[in-house]
């Protein structure tokens, strides 16, 4: 019988697994993962082996859709029939925000799922769902240890004056402050960094996770001291579809001279700015770069500008540069992105190397580069693993 680690990460209408064998110590073997998305229409599950083959398929109709629970239901199954000798020992989530209470992973009991769900104000696009899978396992498995892993936790490490905004003192006690996000992206990066660039893990590096959700971090030695991601994972970056940092004035004149209320705020906030506000054509990086509409490439050009500004202003709380890292879907797979990124970054000692970052790297910068620039994959599903492990081994 082999121990088991199983991961989750939900959203609204899709929940993302991995299975990872745990071995001696702290080893995990990767066994299979995959989606199930549209849990609420015509719902579809895949999943991939080790190797990146098809391990399985399934779909359901329209009219029958499985749901959360459903859809969990038959994951269990499915892995059980899958390695018949696979016993899972815990259940690691993705659970976006953990407020100031909670630094690390955390085995979730009612105490603990009641505070995480005073935090669905901070991120309500991802607490909520984060959280269904955890109260449907307490149904259907209450005897399975789960563990929360938080994307704020990895910046509690920032010094006070990173987390501070300027407001009143009575806010901040009341939680208001910067938090930070990606967390789990960016504590594997730092975890495998060593491997790449020894320098570059001991000192200083921005790391840039940049998808459909964009943020970057500033780690010293591996540690994050400062983050653009804010109070919710709307502030920094543009993004697929949020707005990222915008003067709060102009969110008061959406209110005053517009009549726009919360909702219809929270909306364009969220889903209808970003890349798809800017180019009125897609939130998908992929497209924007393969179309020759004016308002595409404007789009991608404000993506990259942001960049550019957003690592200045890093590169000034670290005092010093000595490496950026790409990550997450854009970061990992746009070239032309990467390119204009180096190239807004060639004050800080950056130079890009075309051929390498047309390859894909994993180094894209030339041997004589003041600062090394990386592409690395990030993988935040085996950093949950591992933090489940710890926090059931304790």
């Amino acid at each position: 019988m082999s121990d088991a680690i199983l991961v989750l990460n939900a959203g609204s209408s899709s929940l993302k697994f991995a299975a990872y064998i745990a071995g001696h110590g702290d080893e995990l073997e990767f066994e299979v993962g995959g989606n199930l998305e549209e849990l609420y229409g015509a719902a579809k599950f895949r999943a991939r082996a080790p190797d990146g083959s098809v391990a399985g398929e399934h779909t359901w109709p329209a009219e029958t859709p499985p749901r959360h629970e459903g859809a969990l239901e038959f994951l269990f199954a499915w892995l059980r029939e899958y390695d018949k000798d696979a016993k899972f020992m815990a259940v690691g989530h993705r659970v976006v925000h953990g407020g100031v209470q909670y630094s690390a992973p955390t085995r979730v009991d009612a105490g603990v799922l009641a505070t995480l769900e005073t935090f669905v104000p901070l991120a309500p696009l991802h607490q909520p769902h984060n959280l269904l899978p955890i109260k449907v396992l307490q149904q259907q498995r209450p005897e399975l240890p789960q563990v929360a892993c938080f994307d704020t936790a990895f910046h509690r490490s920032s010094p006070p004056l990173a987390q501070a905004y300027a407001l009143p003192k009575w806010l901040s006690d009341k939680g208001v402050r910067r938090y930070g996000f990606h967390g789990m992206s960016y504590q594997y990066i730092a975890s495998v960094l060593p491997g790449f660039d020894a320098k570059a893990a001991a000192g200083k590096t921005v790391v840039m996770h940049l998808g459909n959700g964009s943020s970057m971090c500033a780690l010293d030695n591996g540690q994050s001291v400062a983050s653009t991601m804010g109070f919710t994972a709307v502030e920094g970056l543009p993004m697929g579809t949020r707005c990222g940092s915008v003067d709060p004035g102009v969110l008061l004149y959406l209110m005053q001279q517009m009549n726009m209320d919360a909702g219809q705020i929270e909306a364009l906030i969220y889903k209808e700015s970003g890349l798809l506000g800017v180019s009125g054509l897609s939130s998908d990086m992929r497209v924007l770069l393969d179309s020759d509409a004016p308002d595409a490439r404007f789009a991608v050009e404000l993506f990259c500008y942001r960049i550019g500004r957003e690592l200045g202003s890093l590169a000034a709380a670290l005092g010093g540069l000595d490496a950026i890292v790409f990550t997450a879907g854009i970061g990992q797979n746009a070239a032309a992105v990467r390119a204009k990124v180096c190239s807004h970054a060639a004050w800080l000692g950056v130079e890009l190397d075309e051929p390498a970052n047309e390859a894909g790297g994993p180094r894209i910068s030339t041997p004589g580069s003041r600062a090394a620039a990386w592409v690395i994959p990030t993988d935040e599903e085996r950093m949950i693993a591992r933090k489940t492990l710890d926090a059931v081994a304790i």
